[in-house]
């Protein structure tokens, strides 16, 4: 049950986090996440929020974002410094530091992604999280079933 809840609200941020490092190599307009805005609304039709909800959510994704795309921008110059760093020269004590704050930006960045889940939840009623909850199995059984027929139909094909 509380992984389900956890699949409902991840799936918010999922929406706003994952294209954050495409966004900044695409032209703008192209590869950005949905807005905090359409992200609401998108909330809203599944489980029907107040308009202080409506606020406190888009504040609370406004934020992360920006929190989570500085974390990104940081984490790819500690990659790029990581990869410069290759070559018969290395400096051994140089890499171990850049992996280790690489690591730190990457816990930060889970840590804000559960942070802001657990924002989000504490922002609907248990009845709106119910009602997620809900509409995800749902949607989890709809994705189980299509796996389903797309195993059958490449079972049924000749080779």
């Amino acid at each position: 049950m509380f992984a389900l809840k956890l699949i409902a609200t991840s799936s918010l941020v999922l929406a706003m986090a994952a294209p954050a490092l495409a966004q900044q190599q695409m032209p703008q307009g192209q590869g950005q996440p949905p807005s905090a805005e359409d992200q609401v609304n998108q909330l809203d039709e599944l489980v029907d929020l107040d308009d202080a909800q409506e606020q406190e959510l888009t504040t609370l994704l406004n934020d992360a974002q920006s929190r989570i795309q500085e974390l990104e921008s940081e984490a790819q110059e500690v990659q790029l410094q990581l990869q410069e760093s290759v070559s018969s020269d290395f400096n051994e004590n140089a890499i171990r530091q850049d992996a280790e704050r690489l690591g730190q930006l990457t816990g930060d960045m889970t840590a804000e992604s559960v942070l802001l889940q657990s924002r989000i939840e504490a922002t609907l009623t248990e009845e709106q999280r119910d009602e997620l909850e809900r509409q995800m199995q749902v949607q989890q059984e709809q994705m189980e079933q299509m796996q389903e027929q797309m195993q059958q139909q490449q079972q049924q094909q000749p080779e």
